[in-house]
């Protein structure tokens, strides 16, 4: 049957592969069962708010498993996510909190100070909070048929560095439509290990996240800190097994100038797939001549 909600990629992943990790973080990780059940809680959650239906729900987010478990909770819910850097200035959440009128803000309880300064803007849920809530599946389903292919997904703001911070609306089908090709474009599989650079509020992270859930494959989610010191990046990626990066052609463009590529190199790397800017070639042969066969894929001005 085909694909109508993105959400059917985590429900249909963990059918299949329950205890295979989906999400890792530096400090710890989720299996696609584990995943699902703490989507479905808060979704649960969620969808027993007042006027939460089809609706949007800001999630404060960081570079960790939880928040890809609470931007999935918001699509079991039957509505669509604005990630939100929880680093973020007050005065630009706002900004688009006003832009939005969310529903409901959710948080994890490391952010609960900066939540809390938004309740006047929504109703706050912690995520952990949310998380022992039992899921009500009956209701997760009846949200789910009033959803079609053209409601959104999610809604991103740009980063408004030439002008008003914009915001982007992206439908369920356009993300199964573009995930599908990039699998076939890019010939990924099951077996990949992903090395997640882009921050959730950041469309590029949808590459990782949706391609993750749909194939099963796993996502290895770096720290900011790592994209500085690219030696420590470079030893990380080894050590979780990394076969594929999604990443902006920046970061890729500062490991390659750092030098770090001519003291080790990620040996399991297969797949690199960048955009955001124009590709320079001086960088693609020096990664290419760290890891001899690395597949690379210009995908800067796809639209």
């Amino acid at each position: 049957m085909p694909m109508t909600n993105a959400a059917e990629y985590l429900e249909r992943t963990a059918a299949r592969v329950p205890d295979k990790v989906a999400f890792s973080d530096a400090s710890g990780s989720l299996t696609f069962g584990q995943l699902l059940t703490r989507a479905r809680a808060l979704g649960t959650v969620l969808a027993g708010l007042p006027g939460c239906k089809n609706a949007p729900v800001a999630v404060l987010t960081g570079r960790t498993v939880q928040s890809v478990a609470a931007l999935q909770g918001v699509l079991q819910s039957g509505n669509y996510y604005v990630p939100i850097d929880e680093q973020m200035p007050e005065a630009r959440m706002r900004r688009i909190l006003a832009q939005v009128h969310a529903r409901a803000i959710v948080f994890p309880e490391a952010c609960r100070p900066q939540a809390e300064r938004l309740a006047d803007c929504a109703p706050l849920v912690c995520l952990e909070e949310a998380e022992k809530t039992a899921p009500d599946n009956a209701l997760l389903q009846a949200r789910r048929e009033q959803i079609i292919d053209l409601d959104p997904v999610y809604l991103l703001f740009t980063s408004g560095s030439t002008g008003t911070p914009k915001g982007i609306v992206i439908p369920h089908r356009a993300i199964l439509d573009f995930t599908a090709w990039m699998t076939e474009f890019c010939g990924y599989t099951e077996d990949e290990i992903f090395g997640n650079q882009a921050p959730f509020y950041f469309d590029l992270s949808g590459k990782d996240v949706y391609q993750t859930l749909s194939l099963g494959a796993s996502c290895r989610i770096f720290e900011k800190k790592y994209f500085t010191f690219p030696m420590l990046l470079l030893k990380a990626m080894e050590e979780a097994g990394v076969t594929a990066i999604n990443w902006a052609t920046s970061a890729f463009h500062l490991v390659a100038a750092s030098g770090a590529l001519t003291k080790y190199a990620p040996t399991h790397l297969k797949k690199a797939a960048l955009g955001g800017e124009a590709l320079q070639a001086r960088y693609v042969n020096l990664w290419k001549a760290a890891v001899p066969g690395l597949q690379v894929v210009n995908m800067y001005g796809p639209t």
